[in-house]
Protein backbone atom coordinates (compact mmCIF):
# COMPACT_ATOMS: atom_id res chain seq x y z
CA UNK A 1 0.00 0.00 0.00
CA UNK A 2 1.56 3.29 -1.20
CA UNK A 3 2.13 5.72 1.77
CA UNK A 4 2.33 9.64 1.51
CA UNK A 5 4.14 11.65 4.17
CA UNK A 6 1.13 13.28 6.12
CA UNK A 7 2.48 17.07 5.44
CA UNK A 8 1.47 16.41 1.71
CA UNK A 9 -1.72 18.21 0.63
CA UNK A 10 -3.80 17.73 -2.59
CA UNK A 11 -5.90 21.13 -2.52
CA UNK A 12 -7.54 22.58 -5.81
CA UNK A 13 -8.46 25.94 -4.05
CA UNK A 14 -4.48 26.54 -2.43
CA UNK A 15 -5.21 29.13 -0.85
CA UNK A 16 -7.60 27.94 2.04
CA UNK A 17 -5.11 25.71 2.79
CA UNK A 18 -2.36 27.97 2.95
CA UNK A 19 -4.21 29.89 5.36
CA UNK A 20 -5.47 27.22 7.67
CA UNK A 21 -1.48 25.85 7.59
CA UNK A 22 -0.48 29.85 8.57
CA UNK A 23 -3.05 29.51 11.20
CA UNK A 24 -1.83 26.67 12.67
CA UNK A 25 1.98 27.42 12.32
CA UNK A 26 1.28 31.05 13.87
CA UNK A 27 4.66 32.28 12.64
CA UNK A 28 5.31 35.89 13.47
CA UNK A 29 6.00 36.73 9.98
CA UNK A 30 5.44 35.23 6.54
CA UNK A 31 7.18 36.00 3.17
CA UNK A 32 6.24 34.92 -0.06
CA UNK A 33 9.36 33.93 -2.22
CA UNK A 34 7.96 34.57 -6.21
CA UNK A 35 9.90 35.10 -9.07
CA UNK A 36 8.38 37.50 -12.41
CA UNK A 37 6.19 34.69 -13.84
CA UNK A 38 4.64 32.86 -10.22
CA UNK A 39 4.26 36.60 -9.05
CA UNK A 40 1.83 37.38 -12.10
CA UNK A 41 0.23 34.18 -12.68
CA UNK A 42 0.73 32.12 -9.53
CA UNK A 43 -0.06 34.87 -6.24
CA UNK A 44 -3.41 36.23 -6.74
CA UNK A 45 -4.60 32.14 -6.81
CA UNK A 46 -2.39 32.01 -3.19
CA UNK A 47 -2.12 34.88 -0.47
CA UNK A 48 -3.90 38.17 0.37
CA UNK A 49 -2.64 40.68 1.70
CA UNK A 50 -1.19 40.15 4.91
CA UNK A 51 1.75 38.49 3.65
CA UNK A 52 4.98 40.26 2.82
CA UNK A 53 6.36 39.17 -0.78
CA UNK A 54 10.25 38.75 -1.99
CA UNK A 55 10.86 38.17 -5.89
CA UNK A 56 13.97 37.19 -7.36
CA UNK A 57 14.59 36.60 -11.29
CA UNK A 58 13.64 33.45 -13.11
CA UNK A 59 15.84 30.47 -14.56
CA UNK A 60 18.32 28.38 -13.04
CA UNK A 61 20.54 30.77 -13.85
CA UNK A 62 19.85 32.57 -10.91
CA UNK A 63 19.88 29.71 -8.26
CA UNK A 64 22.95 30.53 -6.67
CA UNK A 65 24.42 32.12 -3.50
CA UNK A 66 24.39 35.63 -5.01
CA UNK A 67 20.60 35.39 -5.18
CA UNK A 68 20.50 33.50 -1.60
CA UNK A 69 22.23 36.44 -0.35
CA UNK A 70 19.58 39.29 -1.42
CA UNK A 71 16.70 37.27 -0.16
CA UNK A 72 18.50 36.74 3.34
CA UNK A 73 19.04 40.79 2.98
CA UNK A 74 15.49 41.34 2.43
CA UNK A 75 14.51 38.73 5.17
CA UNK A 76 16.82 40.98 7.63
CA UNK A 77 15.03 43.70 6.88
CA UNK A 78 11.59 42.49 7.19
CA UNK A 79 12.68 41.69 10.48
CA UNK A 80 11.74 37.91 9.84
CA UNK A 81 12.79 35.82 13.09
CA UNK A 82 13.35 31.91 13.67
CA UNK A 83 9.64 31.96 14.13
CA UNK A 84 9.19 33.09 11.02
CA UNK A 85 7.56 31.39 7.77
CA UNK A 86 8.96 31.54 4.23
CA UNK A 87 6.60 30.33 1.55
CA UNK A 88 8.27 28.94 -1.88
CA UNK A 89 5.57 29.71 -4.68
CA UNK A 90 7.61 28.40 -7.85
CA UNK A 91 8.99 25.92 -9.94
CA UNK A 92 12.02 23.56 -9.07
CA UNK A 93 13.93 26.60 -8.72
CA UNK A 94 12.06 27.90 -5.76
CA UNK A 95 11.40 24.76 -4.32
CA UNK A 96 15.23 23.81 -4.31
CA UNK A 97 16.43 27.23 -3.78
CA UNK A 98 13.90 28.43 -1.41
CA UNK A 99 14.33 25.54 1.22
CA UNK A 100 18.07 26.02 1.45
CA UNK A 101 17.77 30.12 2.10
CA UNK A 102 14.86 29.02 4.79
CA UNK A 103 17.04 26.13 5.99
CA UNK A 104 19.94 28.12 6.75
CA UNK A 105 18.51 31.71 7.51
CA UNK A 106 19.12 32.24 11.52
CA UNK A 107 20.40 28.32 11.24
CA UNK A 108 16.76 27.59 9.74
CA UNK A 109 13.64 28.56 9.76
CA UNK A 110 10.05 26.86 8.95
CA UNK A 111 9.21 26.76 5.24
CA UNK A 112 6.05 25.40 3.09
CA UNK A 113 6.49 24.48 -0.82
CA UNK A 114 3.98 25.69 -3.24
CA UNK A 115 4.94 24.05 -6.23
CA UNK A 116 3.37 25.48 -9.58
CA UNK A 117 5.24 23.49 -12.07
CA UNK A 118 4.73 19.81 -12.91
CA UNK A 119 8.29 19.40 -12.63
CA UNK A 120 8.58 20.67 -8.96
CA UNK A 121 5.19 19.23 -8.00
CA UNK A 122 6.33 15.67 -9.28
CA UNK A 123 9.76 15.81 -8.32
CA UNK A 124 11.79 19.51 -6.93
CA UNK A 125 8.81 20.05 -3.79
CA UNK A 126 8.91 16.27 -2.71
CA UNK A 127 11.61 14.78 -0.65
CA UNK A 128 13.58 17.38 1.64
CA UNK A 129 16.04 17.73 -1.13
CA UNK A 130 17.52 21.44 -0.95
CA UNK A 131 19.68 23.03 -2.59
CA UNK A 132 21.91 25.59 -5.47
CA UNK A 133 23.82 25.40 -7.96
CA UNK A 134 27.74 26.68 -7.68
CA UNK A 135 30.34 27.60 -10.25
CA UNK A 136 27.93 26.05 -13.03
CA UNK A 137 27.65 22.92 -11.23
CA UNK A 138 24.23 21.41 -10.49
CA UNK A 139 22.38 21.14 -7.01
CA UNK A 140 26.38 21.32 -6.08
CA UNK A 141 25.41 22.87 -2.27
CA UNK A 142 23.02 21.76 -0.29
CA UNK A 143 21.14 19.77 2.37
CA UNK A 144 17.98 17.77 3.30
CA UNK A 145 15.28 19.23 5.28
CA UNK A 146 11.66 18.72 4.68
CA UNK A 147 9.17 21.38 4.50
CA UNK A 148 6.23 22.07 7.17
CA UNK A 149 4.10 21.25 4.15
CA UNK A 150 4.35 20.87 0.59
CA UNK A 151 0.32 21.69 -0.99
CA UNK A 152 -0.20 19.84 -4.59
CA UNK A 153 -2.87 21.59 -7.33
CA UNK A 154 -3.25 21.39 -10.92
CA UNK A 155 -4.78 24.73 -11.00
CA UNK A 156 -0.97 25.98 -11.42
CA UNK A 157 -0.34 24.21 -14.68
CA UNK A 158 -3.07 25.55 -16.28
CA UNK A 159 -1.02 28.45 -16.84
CA UNK A 160 1.98 26.72 -18.09
CA UNK A 161 2.99 26.34 -21.91
CA UNK A 162 3.40 22.92 -23.81
CA UNK A 163 7.68 22.90 -22.91
CA UNK A 164 7.23 23.40 -19.55
CA UNK A 165 4.53 20.86 -19.32
CA UNK A 166 6.91 18.11 -21.28
CA UNK A 167 9.94 19.03 -18.78
CA UNK A 168 7.91 18.32 -15.97
CA UNK A 169 6.37 14.86 -17.67
CA UNK A 170 10.24 13.48 -18.13
CA UNK A 171 10.08 12.79 -14.09
CA UNK A 172 6.99 11.14 -14.29
CA UNK A 173 8.02 9.18 -17.05
CA UNK A 174 10.77 8.33 -15.00
CA UNK A 175 8.80 7.07 -12.12
CA UNK A 176 7.25 4.70 -14.65
CA UNK A 177 10.37 3.26 -16.22
CA UNK A 178 12.26 3.17 -12.51
CA UNK A 179 9.22 1.65 -10.31
CA UNK A 180 6.24 0.83 -12.04
CA UNK A 181 5.91 -0.69 -15.45
CA UNK A 182 1.63 -0.90 -15.17
CA UNK A 183 2.21 2.84 -14.68
CA UNK A 184 4.55 3.36 -17.70
CA UNK A 185 2.32 1.47 -20.27
CA UNK A 186 -0.80 3.86 -18.91
CA UNK A 187 1.57 6.92 -19.32
CA UNK A 188 2.48 5.28 -22.70
CA UNK A 189 -0.96 5.10 -24.07
CA UNK A 190 -1.94 8.86 -23.12
CA UNK A 191 -2.09 11.48 -25.09
CA UNK A 192 0.18 14.10 -23.31
CA UNK A 193 -0.91 16.31 -22.32
CA UNK A 194 -4.17 16.76 -23.86
CA UNK A 195 -5.75 13.28 -22.59
CA UNK A 196 -4.08 13.50 -19.15
CA UNK A 197 -6.07 13.19 -15.89
CA UNK A 198 -4.27 15.86 -14.05
CA UNK A 199 -4.92 14.71 -10.08
CA UNK A 200 -4.53 11.27 -11.11
CA UNK A 201 -1.56 11.28 -12.63
CA UNK A 202 0.51 13.87 -9.94
CA UNK A 203 -1.12 11.36 -6.96
CA UNK A 204 1.27 8.83 -8.42
CA UNK A 205 4.03 10.18 -9.54
CA UNK A 206 4.28 11.84 -5.69
CA UNK A 207 3.30 8.22 -4.14
CA UNK A 208 6.17 6.52 -6.00
CA UNK A 209 8.45 9.30 -5.13
CA UNK A 210 7.68 9.20 -1.75
CA UNK A 211 7.60 5.40 -1.27
CA UNK A 212 11.44 5.53 -2.37
CA UNK A 213 12.09 8.77 -0.49
CA UNK A 214 10.74 7.25 2.90
CA UNK A 215 12.57 3.70 2.67
CA UNK A 216 15.70 6.07 1.97
CA UNK A 217 14.99 9.47 3.17
CA UNK A 218 19.31 10.39 3.07
CA UNK A 219 19.95 8.78 -0.02
CA UNK A 220 22.40 5.88 1.41
CA UNK A 221 20.80 3.09 -1.22
CA UNK A 222 17.33 3.06 -2.20
CA UNK A 223 16.52 6.61 -3.35
CA UNK A 224 19.79 6.96 -6.20
CA UNK A 225 17.37 4.96 -8.57
CA UNK A 226 15.48 8.30 -8.64
CA UNK A 227 19.05 9.56 -10.01
CA UNK A 228 17.51 7.37 -13.21
CA UNK A 229 18.85 9.49 -16.33
CA UNK A 230 20.28 12.36 -14.19
CA UNK A 231 23.96 11.43 -14.67
CA UNK A 232 24.47 12.02 -18.12
CA UNK A 233 21.01 14.29 -17.78
CA UNK A 234 23.19 16.86 -15.43
CA UNK A 235 26.12 17.19 -17.48
CA UNK A 236 24.04 17.86 -20.90
CA UNK A 237 22.08 20.70 -18.79
CA UNK A 238 25.38 22.14 -17.14
CA UNK A 239 26.92 21.70 -20.62
CA UNK A 240 24.07 24.18 -22.37
CA UNK A 241 23.69 26.39 -19.55
CA UNK A 242 27.40 27.32 -19.93
CA UNK A 243 27.45 27.51 -23.36
CA UNK A 244 24.06 29.90 -22.99
CA UNK A 245 22.01 27.41 -24.56
CA UNK A 246 18.46 27.57 -23.21
CA UNK A 247 17.05 24.02 -22.04
CA UNK A 248 14.69 22.53 -19.73
CA UNK A 249 16.02 20.31 -16.67
CA UNK A 250 13.33 17.59 -17.97
CA UNK A 251 14.65 18.10 -21.75
CA UNK A 252 18.44 16.90 -20.47
CA UNK A 253 16.87 14.39 -18.32
CA UNK A 254 15.30 12.74 -21.25
CA UNK A 255 18.61 12.97 -22.98
CA UNK A 256 20.12 11.06 -20.16
CA UNK A 257 17.17 8.39 -19.53
CA UNK A 258 17.96 7.30 -23.46
CA UNK A 259 21.53 7.07 -23.08
CA UNK A 260 21.71 6.02 -19.67
CA UNK A 261 19.05 2.92 -21.11
CA UNK A 262 22.20 2.03 -23.88
CA UNK A 263 24.19 1.23 -20.99
CA UNK A 264 21.50 -0.80 -19.38
CA UNK A 265 21.64 -2.60 -22.75
CA UNK A 266 25.46 -3.26 -22.71
CA UNK A 267 25.05 -4.68 -19.53
CA UNK A 268 22.55 -6.71 -21.24
CA UNK A 269 19.65 -5.92 -19.10
CA UNK A 270 17.35 -3.88 -21.00
CA UNK A 271 16.67 -5.80 -23.91
CA UNK A 272 16.64 -4.39 -27.23
CA UNK A 273 13.17 -4.03 -27.98
CA UNK A 274 12.21 -2.28 -24.75
CA UNK A 275 15.37 -0.08 -26.09
CA UNK A 276 14.58 0.56 -28.97
CA UNK A 277 10.94 1.12 -28.18
CA UNK A 278 11.01 3.20 -25.40
CA UNK A 279 13.52 5.63 -27.37
CA UNK A 280 11.82 5.79 -30.21
CA UNK A 281 8.60 6.88 -28.11
CA UNK A 282 10.82 9.86 -26.38
CA UNK A 283 12.05 11.14 -29.12
CA UNK A 284 8.77 11.27 -30.93
CA UNK A 285 7.04 13.32 -28.23
CA UNK A 286 10.40 15.32 -27.26
CA UNK A 287 12.82 16.05 -30.43
CA UNK A 288 16.44 15.25 -30.63
CA UNK A 289 18.74 17.38 -29.08
CA UNK A 290 21.88 18.19 -31.54
CA UNK A 291 23.68 19.90 -29.51
CA UNK A 292 25.19 17.31 -27.58
CA UNK A 293 28.41 17.07 -25.90
CA UNK A 294 31.43 14.96 -26.71
CA UNK A 295 31.69 12.13 -24.67
CA UNK A 296 34.83 13.65 -23.25
CA UNK A 297 33.28 16.36 -22.21
CA UNK A 298 30.36 14.71 -20.37
CA UNK A 299 32.83 12.44 -18.45
CA UNK A 300 34.72 15.56 -17.29
CA UNK A 301 31.11 17.04 -16.00
CA UNK A 302 30.31 13.51 -14.90
CA UNK A 303 32.84 13.30 -12.97
CA UNK A 304 31.55 16.20 -10.22
CA UNK A 305 28.44 14.22 -9.62
CA UNK A 306 27.45 13.95 -6.46
CA UNK A 307 26.73 10.65 -6.88
CA UNK A 308 30.55 9.79 -7.44
CA UNK A 309 32.43 7.31 -5.09
CA UNK A 310 35.91 6.92 -5.10
CA UNK A 311 36.52 8.92 -8.50
CA UNK A 312 34.22 6.48 -10.25
CA UNK A 313 31.36 7.60 -12.36
CA UNK A 314 28.16 5.83 -10.81
CA UNK A 315 24.85 5.50 -13.04
CA UNK A 316 21.31 4.14 -11.87
CA UNK A 317 20.13 2.02 -14.57
CA UNK A 318 16.99 0.70 -15.26
CA UNK A 319 17.38 -3.44 -15.57
CA UNK A 320 13.87 -3.49 -17.06
CA UNK A 321 11.12 -1.13 -17.76
CA UNK A 322 9.45 -0.74 -13.99
CA UNK A 323 12.79 -1.34 -12.07
CA UNK A 324 16.03 0.34 -11.40
CA UNK A 325 19.39 -0.48 -9.64
CA UNK A 326 22.09 1.86 -8.51
CA UNK A 327 26.04 2.78 -7.98
CA UNK A 328 26.76 0.55 -11.25
CA UNK A 329 29.90 2.04 -12.89
CA UNK A 330 30.96 1.92 -17.06
CA UNK A 331 34.41 2.49 -18.38
CA UNK A 332 34.70 5.48 -21.25
CA UNK A 333 34.29 3.31 -23.89
CA UNK A 334 31.05 2.10 -22.65
CA UNK A 335 29.97 5.89 -21.91
CA UNK A 336 30.98 6.72 -25.80
CA UNK A 337 29.08 3.77 -27.62
CA UNK A 338 25.69 5.55 -25.40
CA UNK A 339 26.86 8.86 -26.56
CA UNK A 340 26.97 7.83 -30.48
CA UNK A 341 23.71 5.70 -29.76
CA UNK A 342 21.33 8.60 -28.66
CA UNK A 343 23.32 10.74 -32.16
CA UNK A 344 22.62 7.84 -34.19
CA UNK A 345 18.81 8.12 -33.42
CA UNK A 346 18.51 10.41 -36.32
CA UNK A 347 20.09 8.76 -38.95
Amino acid sequence: MSRLPDYIYFEETPHNQLDRLVQELAPDQVAILVDEHTKQHCLPIVANDTYNIIEIQSGEIHKTLETCALVWQKMTELGMSRDSLLVNLGGGVISDMGGFIAATYKRGIRFINVPTTLLSQVDASIGGKIGIDFQGLKNHIGLFRDPEAVILSSVFLKSLDRRQLFSGFAEVIKHGLIWDRDYFDQIKSTKFPEEVDWVSLLKRSVEIKSEVVLADPFEKGLRKILNFGHTFGHAVETYHLDKGIGMFHGEAIIIGMIMEMHLSYQKEWLVDSDLEKVSKWLIELYGLVNTVPSSEELVQLMRHDKKNTADQINFSIINQVGACTYDVHFDELQIESAVEFYRNLNE
